[in-house]
């Protein structure tokens, strides 16, 4: 079944790399790709099964201990059946594009190869994964975008790429460091080649935190995120941030911290510091801008330091063992809930970009008139983001602070600040947006349509759910057994 859901988007994305179909079957190849991934993820879930399950194994490069190698936990699981979720969301969203076949040839590219990335149990095929992960959204950026795509789509591309060499390295350090040569996820978890003492451990260590720092992104290598949002297409920017994103804080969480448990629990405070900056730092930032989606952008720095603070108390050797699972619990919903909640306001903004051609706030005003739906959509959606209780964001931001507050409490209470600071940025984005006074130059403005508004629903009901009935998703993680087991030093 994992290797269906893989399979089956990269097989669409030939199809319509080859056949000459028109745009509407186009977009509904690249839509029910991920819908049948999404199917066979369902699946799996329903199977049941504790720690690695729906395991298939094939020898790729025998030589070098490299197969194909598919399983999923918990954590994988739910990630990979939010990213199947966004795809549909994305492909289906109605757009007009030039080039089409090739437009939705891409996204299903980029859908196979990112759920591939969340169920792969194999550190070569996680980076090949990777790496095509970045060639997908370059030309989805570069050749679909608008402003300065093709300077936004480089620095995108070289940005990345550069964090995924330093994954490289320390993925064959690990592999060479285990009695026999394995790049096996399984084999080097349950048996972690590197001590924690050493420089050698530490350089590895901040290979990873960098190199998935970029990915997911912390301050300060966070600066190619802004641009490539503000010069994306709207469904190609849900991907990114509801997706690709959550490569980097994934990858943290399946190498450096359990891979290497020892040495993260010694730089977990570091990395706690880093991911607090990030919090303060994304949401002050995303306060000054006037860029609705720059806005949106900086507001993705700031979750995923939320993200980051959970990972790296989960990491640590400090407080009870609940208090760090609670923490873990906390960083993967989150990367759920920012995956929708984000989506779902990248998605907004590339409505209001369709309708109008601007996303410069003071141009705005009093769409709550003649866009109500538009208006009740991008309203749950900020609401969410910024932590209200019965919804998504809320559960998420509720466990990495009871966790944190168990660990580093001067952390948590700093952190905290960047909530309020988020409250703030959000509800000005919606009086500047749908209420005062409507410009002269949006006379006109019209609502979602019926399918826009299907899949924002969509979208949003699950942020609802997850906040209203959180139980389901929470024993699907399984946080306790994501937790590595330190040895004696630590």
């Amino acid at each position: 079944m994992l290797t269906l859901a893989v399979l089956i988007p990269l097989l669409a994305a030939a199809v319509l790399a080859l056949a000459p179909v028109g745009a509407g079957a186009a977009r509904w190849t690249a839509t029910g790709a991920p819908a049948l991934s999404l199917l066979a993820l369902i699946a799996v879930w329903a199977g049941g099964g504790e720690g690695f399950r729906a395991v298939a194994e094939a020898p790729w490069i025998p030589t070098l201990g490299i197969a194909w190698r598919v399983g999923v936990d918990g954590m994988s699981l739910a990630l990979a059946l939010m990213s199947a979720l966004i795809f549909v969301a994305a492909s289906a969203w109605p757009m007009e594009v030039h080039h089409p076949r090739s437009y939705y040839a891409w996204m299903a590219f980029l859908a196979g190869v990112s759920i591939g990335l969340f169920v792969t149990l194999d550190l070569i095929v996680f980076y090949v994964f990777f790496d095509l992960s970045l060639v997908g959204m370059y030309f989805l950026i570069g050749r679909w975008g608008h402003g300065e795509a093709q300077h936004a789509a480089l620095k995108f591309f070289i940005y990345t790429l550069a964090g995924s060499l330093l994954i490289l390295i320390g993925i064959i350090v690990l592999a060479l460091n285990m009695p026999q040569m394995t790049f096996d996820m399984r084999a080097i978890i349950d048996s972690p080649p590197l001590a924690a003492a050493g420089m050698v451990p530490g350089l590895i260590f901040l290979a990873f935190v960098v190199g998935f720092g970029i990915k997911t992104p912390v301050f300060p290598v966070h600066t190619w995120l802004p641009p490539a949002h503000v010069n994306a297409p709207g469904p190609a920017s849900a991907i990114l941030a509801g997706v690709l994103l959550k490569m980097g804080t994934y990858g943290l969480i399946r190498m450096p911290m359990q891979m290497m448990p020892e040495t993260f629990a010694r730089w977990a405070l570091p990395l706690a510091v880093v991911g607090v900056i990030s919090i303060l730092w994304g949401s002050i930032v995303a306060f000054a801008q006037d860029n609705l989606k720059r806005r949106i952008a900086y507001t993705s720095v700031n979750h995923m330091g939320y993200t980051v603070l959970g990972i790296a108390v989960a990491g640590s050797a400090l407080g009870s063992e609940a208090a760090r699972q609670m923490a873990l619990t906390g960083a993967v919903v989150e990367m759920i809930a920012h995956g929708l909640i984000t989506g779902a306001l990248f998605l907004v903004a590339g409505a209001v970009w369709q309708r109008a051609g601007d996303y410069h706030l003071p141009n705005f005003g009093g769409l709550a008139g003649p866009a109500p739906r538009l208006t009740g959509a991008a309203t749950l959606a900020a609401f969410a983001s910024l932590g209200l209780p019965g919804l998504a964001g809320f559960v998420a931001e509720l466990h990495i602070f009871l966790g944190t507050f168990a660990v580093y409490p001067w952390l948590g209470a700093i952190g905290l600040l960047g909530i309020l600071i988020t409250a703030a940025l959000f509800l000005r984005m919606i009086r500047q947006m749908f209420f005062g006074d409507m410009p002269k130059e949006r006379a006109g403005f019209t609502d979602l349509t019926g399918t826009e508004t299907a899949l924002l629903a969509g979208l949003l009901a699950l942020v609802v759910l997850i906040g209203i009935w959180p139980a389901w998703l929470l024993e699907l993680i399984d946080a306790a057994a994501l937790i590595p087991v330190l040895g004696p030093g630590g």
